[in-house]
């Protein structure tokens, strides 16, 4: 392990060495744009792998790109003490690779995933998956200038909207998801609007067998509009899901979902604020489908006091089932969100959830932040159980009556090493509340990770 990271170390140093301008790297990797290299006659052979001349036309052009991420992490009492007890590590890998063919109205990207779980017991889909095609679509573009984009994109894409509550790459993760399907997307400096229709990939372990998944559906439009007086920035959304089978504390059996919501944030500035709230209807089986959420996300810096320190306060509300006898369903689902929802393992699903959530981060140095947290977790109808962020059941409501979940401590550090390189080290208590201690074994939960993520 230690040989691996001082590797991503090196290669940090190395590339940093090479490149004579910083790098931007987007969230979503096809997002990158290396054209401002074309005039640059002096490209070393890193920035000729970001830019690479197709011909005459600066329009037809390809670029390469990446990612090595890895992970070490170290849990005492998994789920807490049902799975294992006393302590165990183990180490997670993410091999990214990828090609950015641009042309003319044409564009063909494709990226490669390799993720790998050493060492860890049973690992799921999630954590492993050897080697497959994690994205491969084509771009046309029917508007492309610096005024405004309309495209339409077919295949094997990552797709994330808004603040990935509900739809997101899920990036926190060992393996990222995609989802097989079409969009058409328009966008200027004031708005833009997606249209989509999507099956999610379902990984399996293995090579290249990740195939064409038919037992779910995601579809649905979204929108945001910035530039709005007072508010600054809002989304409107409808989101459509269907699932052969679901499985719910108080419900089995084939669901379609639709849910309809709208976020209102801002970014930038001393004050940032993200309030989000959204409504479900549908039916699973004979049920009825009725659920809803509520969030909201505050911070303020304080950029004239040493450190720059950022206090944060966030809440949610998120339904669940009040009663497994009539013909409702009040749990929420929340889709395909970012999969460790609260701290990197991710215990806990946004389901049938009240949170209360301070932090404070810190600037310590240019380069080095620091943060602290504290969650407060209920249950917030008693006659559901408890879900992970896959909504997986983990526990059910139906033996107690306690409301209370635990608390969560977390503190981590980041440092940016430079633009290709971040290293970050997060370190959680888990302390178990009642439910916790009726619903299973109860003990208190600790992990701490180490993580080391090199893109170029």
């Amino acid at each position: 392990m230690k040989n691996t990271f001082r590797l991503l170390l090196l290669l940090g140093i190395i590339f940093s060495a090479n490149a004579q301008q910083k790098p931007v790297f987007q969230k979503l990797r096809y997002d990158d744009d290396f054209q401002y290299l074309k005039t640059d006659s002096t490209k070393n052979w890193y920035e000729k792998i970001k830019y690479i001349p197709l011909g005459k036309n600066d329009k037809y052009y390809a670029s390469i790109g990446g990612e090595i991420r890895e992970q070490y992490f170290y849990t005492v009492n998994d789920k807490w003490g049902d799975e294992t007890t006393g302590g165990d590590g183990y180490l997670l890998s993410r091999y990214l690779l990828n090609a950015d063919v641009h042309l003319g109205r044409f564009k063909t990207f494709i990226e490669f995933q390799s993720s790998l779980a050493n060492s860890k017991i049973d690992p799921s889909p999630v954590d492993e998956n050897e080697l497959d095609f994690h994205q491969v679509f084509l771009d046309v573009d029917f508007i492309q200038n610096k005024n405004q984009q309309l495209t339409f994109r077919v295949g094997r894409q990552e797709i994330a909207f808004g603040s990935q509550r509900l739809v997101s790459v899920r990036e926190r993760p060992n393996n990222r998801i995609a989802f097989d399907g079409m969009k058409l997307f328009y966008k200027n400096s004031n708005w833009q609007t997606d249209a989509f229709y999507s099956h999610p990939v379902a990984n399996k372990p293995g090579v290249f067998n990740d195939d064409f998944n038919d037992t779910a559906k995601l579809w649905g439009s979204y929108t945001v509009i910035h530039k709005v007086p007072f508010i600054q920035n809002i989304d409107l959304y409808y989101l459509g899901l269907w699932k052969n089978r679901a499985v719910f504390d108080n419900a089995i059996g084939e669901e379609t979902r639709h849910s309809i919501g709208t976020r209102i944030w801002k970014s930038k500035g001393n004050w940032k604020y993200d309030f989000e709230g959204l409504y479900q209807f549908g039916k699973i089986n004979s049920q009825n489908i009725s659920a809803w959420t509520l969030s909201s996300n505050t911070s303020y810096t304080f950029e004239n006091i040493k450190f720059n320190p950022e206090i944060g306060l966030k809440t949610e509300f998120i339904s669940g089932d009040k009663n497994s006898s009539d013909n409702q369903l009040q749990t929420f689902n929340p889709l395909y969100p970012k999969g460790a929802y609260f701290g990197l393992v991710g215990l806990i699903g946004p389901s049938n959830l009240i949170d209360i959530h301070p932090s404070i981060g810190l600037d310590l140095t240019e380069k080095l932040g620091f943060g602290i947290d504290y969650d407060i977790f209920w249950r917030s109808s008693i006659h559901d159980g408890l879900y992970a962020p896959n909504m997986q059941l983990l526990y059910s409501g139906d033996n107690t009556t306690e409301r209370f979940i635990g608390t969560q401590l977390i503190t981590n550090f980041d440092y940016n090493v430079n633009s290709f390189l971040t290293v970050s080290v997060e370190g959680a208590w888990f302390n178990a509340g009642a439910f916790l201690k009726e619903a299973g074994s109860g003990k208190d939960y600790f992990y701490t990770a180490l993580t080391a993520q090199f893109k170029f």
